[in-house]
């Protein structure tokens, strides 16, 4: 049944896009910081029982509810596991920002590329170059893959129904909405940001295995291995950003001029810097990785019903 969600989520969004910050995006942010007013006065402790009603309160209602549409008929259930799939993962949420990128450094408009680099990730990249945009494209896309795709497939094979599709996302948004505050608020984002950490381990590890397996392997793990202790800023996607870099035979990260300063990023990978052709073999990467996983769901189901 699990393949069979994905697989109809899949055809469900190329012939509907869902509009992913509009529909789902803002309103869990909203929801996210009304949590936070009701609880926040800047203590651990009121960071971990917020995080209960925002995040876990809600898993425990749409599991409930569920399992009662489960009893009722087993096609109740799959419709509601498709439905919180499809608002929970896909590909569009970020390919169409990718293929804008892709087409205007092809046609070689850099102003219209950093636009809509600046669109995508919500801050302004003026003075960026074509390759720092390429690369920023790239980092952006295989981050994206990794939380919209691979991490939320991952929980939804661990946890029954769509429990594991709303878990990890709403532990996404709210870690990220509450670290906003949280140098006006002391320690409240503390346990959202452990809990979350904790749910995005093995997803980073399963994700980057992906990107060795379907990629250049051999690079893949060495950047894994060699590069990920440098990334002290942004440890959380360090992992998924050496893999990926690895695989695809690019170098990503290195200083960068935005918003008025320069950003210190972490170097990864090896080999070319980044140029239109590296984000089409981006896109072959996070496909080629999307497959795999696909296969081995199917595996997991074909023993499932041989045993």
């Amino acid at each position: 049944m699990n393949l069979l969600a994905l697989i109809a989520v899949f055809f469900i969004e190329q012939y509907q896009p869902l509009a992913y910050r509009r529909v789902v995006g803002e309103p869990l942010q909203h929801w996210a910081d009304f949590i936070a007013q009701q609880f926040n006065a800047g203590q651990r402790s009121h960071g971990i029982a917020a995080w209960l009603v925002a995040v876990l309160l809600p898993v425990l209602a749409l599991g409930l509810v569920y399992f009662v549409l489960a009893k009722v008929n087993v096609l109740l259930g799959f419709l509601l596991t498709v439905c919180v799939l499809y608002l929970g993962m896909g590909f569009r949420q970020f390919s169409h920002h990718f293929s804008e990128i892709q087409l205007a450094l092809r046609l070689g408009d850099i102003e219209r590329a950093r636009q809509a680099l600046a669109d995508w990730q919500g801050r302004t990249r003026e003075l960026l170059s074509a390759e720092e945009v390429a690369a920023e494209a790239i980092e952006t896309a295989l981050l994206a893959a990794h939380r919209h795709v691979f991490a939320v497939m991952l929980w939804f094979v661990l946890l029954p129904g769509p429990c594991g599709i709303i878990l990890y996302r709403l532990a996404q948004i709210v870690q990220e909405r509450w670290a906003q505050q949280d140098a006006e608020t002391g320690d409240f984002a503390h346990f959202s940001r452990r809990v979350f950490a904790w749910l995005d381990w093995l997803p980073q590890r399963v994700t980057a295995v992906a990107f060795a397996i379907v990629g250049n392997f051999e690079d893949a793990i060495h950047c894994w291995r060699n590069q990920v202790q440098q990334a002290f800023a942004k440890p959380e996607s360090a992992i998924v950003l050496a893999s990926g870099a690895g695989a695809l035979g690019v170098r990503l990260g290195g200083d960068r001029f935005a918003e008025g300063e320069v950003s210190a990023v972490p170097e990864f990978g090896v080999g070319e810097t980044a140029d239109p052709d590296t984000l089409q073999r981006a896109v072959g990467l996070v496909w080629r990785a999307t497959v795999l996983w696909v296969i081995l769901l199917f595996s997991l189901g074909l023993a499932a019903v041989v045993g």
